[in-house]
Parts: C-alpha cells; sequence; structure tokens
C-alpha cells in the first residue's frame, strides 16, 4: 500500500485522532467518547454526564445530544444530512489528497446509502426495500429457525464454545449471504473482512487499522466483481441477482449497495446478540422471567436495542441554516447524536439503567435511528435475535459466562469480539417455535 494512502489516512483520520487525544486528556466529553478506549467498555457515565451539561453541548469538533426528543427531530429534519468525510473541516492540502487514493465502492463512502442524502439515497432506497418488507422478512422466518438449529447442533453439550464466533457471527452471516446470492464458502471471508472494515465507523482509528480495513475493501471490491459478473451471466433468485437483471443501478451502485447490506446486515445483529446474552446472564431474574413468560423475548430483544445498544452514535450536518434549542447554526454545521445516551433519556424511560424485558416503551429507542435513513434490515434483525437466543438459552439452560467477555475497541458498533461460554447440559426438548 503505498504513500498516497497513508496520507488518506492522515487526512480523514490521523489529524482527527490527535485532534480528539489532546482535547480527551482536557475532559472535553465528545473527545472522549470517540477517543479514550475506557470508553468502549462503559460509555453510559460519560454520556449522563453530557446530558447534565446540556439538551445541545457545543464541543471544539461538533455539538453534541443525548436527549431523545432531539436526537429524533434531528435524524427526522430534511434540512440535516448524513455525515461523512467531507462534512469534517479538513485542511484543503489534506482533503486534495484523499482523491488522489480513492477507495473502492464501501460502506463508508458514497455512492453507499448510509453516506448520502436524496435524492440519489431515494434512489438507491427504493431498489432494494422490496427485500425486507414483513412480508419478505416473513418469507425468512423458516430459513433463521433451521440455520439456528443447526448452529445449535454443533456446539458441544457440557463444553465450551466462543458464542461470537460459533453462534452470534453465524445466524446473520448465513443469512445476508443467501440474501445477496453469495457462495456457502464465503462466509468466513465475509466475516474477517466485516471485521476489518468496521473500524472506519470510528473517528480517529489509527493507521494500523485503516490499512487493514483499505486491504478487506480492495478483496471485497475483487471479489464483488467476478460475483456480479457471474450473476449477469446466471442470476438466481436473490436481492442482488434482481438488482443487476433490473439495470437501473451501475456497478458502483452495485458494490456500494452490496457491501452495506453485508454490513448492516451483519454488525448490528451479532453486536445484538452477544450484548442480550450478556445482560441476561448478568440479570437472571429477567431470564426467569422470559422462561415463565416466552411471548416477551420479543419486547426483551427491544430492551436490550434500548439498554446497550450495539449502534451507539450517529450525526447529522446542516443543508442550511437551521437552529434547535434557540440556537442558529449555519450550513455545514455538524451534530454528534448520541443513539445510547437518548436510549436511556429519563424523561422517556422510567428507571432507564434497569434492564427490564417487561418495559412497556422499550421499542422507543433510536438504535436503528429514525426518518428516511432509519435501518432498512431492523424487522430482519429482530427476528433473528428473537429466534436465536430464545433457541439457545432453551437449549442451554445451564449456559454460563467462562470468565469476562472481550469488547470489540470500537465506539460507534458496541459489542463483543469474544465470549467464553459454558454450555453445561443439552435439554432434551429443543423445539422452539417462535
Amino acid at each position: 500500500m503505498g504513500p498516497l494512502y497513508w496520507m488518506r489516512w492522515m487526512s480523514v483520520q490521523g489529524v482527527p485522532r490527535l485532534a480528539l487525544k489532546a482535547y480527551a486528556r482536557r475532559g472535553d466529553p465528545l473527545a472522549q467518547l470517540f477517543g479514550d478506549p475506557a470508553v468502549t467498555h462503559d460509555p453510559y457515565p460519560l454520556l449522563e454526564s453530557i446530558r447534565a451539561r446540556g439538551r445541545l453541548v457545543r464541543t471544539p469538533f461538533a455539538w453534541v445530544t443525548a436527549e431523545h426528543d432531539l436526537c429524533r427531530n434531528i435524524l427526522r429534519d430534511n434540512a440535516m444530512g448524513v455525515v461523512s468525510a467531507e462534512s469534517f473541516d479538513i485542511p484543503r492540502p489534506l482533503r486534495k489528497l484523499t482523491a488522489l487514493a480513492p477507495l473502492p465502492p464501501n460502506p463508508m463512502e458514497p455512492p453507499s446509502m448510509l453516506v448520502i442524502d436524496p435524492p440519489e439515497h431515494t434512489r438507491l432506497r427504493r431498489s432494494v426495500s422490496a427485500a425486507f418488507t414483513p412480508r419478505a422478512i416473513g418469507r425468512l422466518r423458516d430459513r433463521v429457525e433451521s440455520v439456528t438449529e443447526e448452529l445449535l447442533d454443533a456446539l458441544p453439550s457440557n463444553g465450551s464454545a466462543d458464542l461470537v464466533a460459533n453462534f452470534a457471527a453465524q445466524v446473520p452471516i448465513a443469512i445476508i449471504s443467501e440474501m445477496l446470492g453469495f457462495p456457502h464458502n464465503t462466509k468466513d471471508r465475509f466475516l474477517g473482512w466485516g471485521d476489518a472494515i468496521s473500524p472506519l465507523l470510528d473517528i480517529g482509528i489509527p493507521w494500523r487499522s485503516y490499512r487493514s480495513a483499505v486491504t478487506a475493501i480492495e478483496e471485497m471490491d475483487e471479489f464483488a466483481d467476478e460475483h456480479i459478473a457471474q450473476l449477469r451471466r446466471t442470476p438466481g433468485e436473490d436481492i442482488l441477482s434482481s438488482l443487476v437483471t433490473a439495470g437501473e443501478l451501475d456497478d458502483q451502485d452495485l458494490k456500494a449497495t452490496a457491501s452495506l447490506l453485508m454490513g448492516a446486515g451483519f454488525e448490528t445483529t451479532v453486536n445484538l446478540i452477544g450484548n442480550a446474552v450478556v445482560q441476561l446472564l448478568a440479570h437472571p431474574d429477567q431470564l426467569a422471567r422470559l422462561r415463565e413468560e416466552p411471548d416477551l423475548w420479543p419486547n426483551a430483544v427491544e430492551e436490550v436495542l434500548r439498554f446497550d445498544a450495539p449502534v451507539q452514535n450517529t450525526g447529522r450536518v446542516a443543508l442550511e441554516q437551521v437552529e434547535y434549542e434557540g440556537i442558529p447554526m449555519r450550513k455545514g454545521t455538524t451534530i454528534a447524536l448520541s443513539l445510547a445516551g437518548a436510549n436511556r433519556d429519563p424523561k422517556v424511560f422510567e428507571a432507564p439503567d434497569r434492564f427490564d424485558v417487561g418495559r412497556a416503551n422499550a421499542k422507543d429507542h433510536l438504535t436503528f435511528s429514525s426518518g428516511i435513513h432509519v435501518c432498512l434490515g431492523a424487522s430482519l434483525a429482530r427476528m433473528e435475535a428473537v429466534h436465536a437466543l430464545r433457541a439457545l438459552f432453551d437449549r442451554f439452560p445451564d449456559l454460563r459466562l467462562d470468565g469476562p467477555p472481550e469488547r470489540r475497541p470500537l465506539f460507534t458498533l458496541h459489542g463483543y469480539s469474544r465470549m467464553r461460554a459454558n454450555l453445561g447440559r443439552r435439554h432434551a426438548d429443543h423445539t422452539t417455535p417462535v
């Protein structure tokens, strides 16, 4: 990898990294949120300190809020656009360097739906939305159940397993791979690529992580070229085949959309399942309640999404002059939105630091965003998590963690990289209809 990519890293990650570290030492809350590794383990005290400073807090980098109503309003405001590398005040010479080392299509740069606004966002989202309608998700239910049962069958009774690598990651990667028509033997490669690319959602990542992410993006691009060419010759019944044969998207659009669906359809659900296992084992009274009231499993998943959000942060930039909380903000102003903070807003959630699988308004969380950028795959993630978790705890009623699980060293995506567990005895009757 040539020096131009190092200079590109310096412009979009290196300079922010140095600034975040400097301001974090001075106690700036937003800098600490993205620049203090200790925050990845437990961000909630810091988020409460941000809330205590006010509804909308000024920092050297951006305004920041942890208020539920304010986050929701900003996410739904058409005067606010998504944040990308172009949103930051990068010195002109450094910005020019990024154009000299372009990356292949990936989830974090245009034309990915994650970082574009209407009308381009509308065009691309419309092309894939049919794959995520309630009817389409319902048709996947049987496959989710069979994949889950196969994975549980492979786990050792009275043995030890890594519940991230051997279970939480395997359920969503199998489903999204089939939805995109990827061969079965590519799953392990995509797991590796996903782990390498996901740090790009953060700000100020180290050069080593950036270099690994770029390598993974280049490998994914080469694979996608071959896969799309194959689908043009022999299309299947998957969503990517339908996009290819429709002919409305060029190769750049197709690859960006496929990479985003792969990441969004995998990363959030892996973290959701892992976070849920940890919280349920840490709150045995809540797990006992689920055994007595299994109809509460869907609500329990909503409570995990609220209580320990797998996606913690997002941001918006003003597309025109706007005003919030009586504060005028010029075009280009960035607002950091703490979804995890909003999910524990005491004005919306009673006793927000209490984990309660029966919470009546758990579904009011903002983990899947809101407005036109609300997560397309939210229904699929919910369905996968409900069945996977209920089946896991039904099959292995004595499941317990074998030591503390390892957190991923990320700030935006909040989950675990390893989770050793002692599975205990296997329940004889493992039918788990949902």
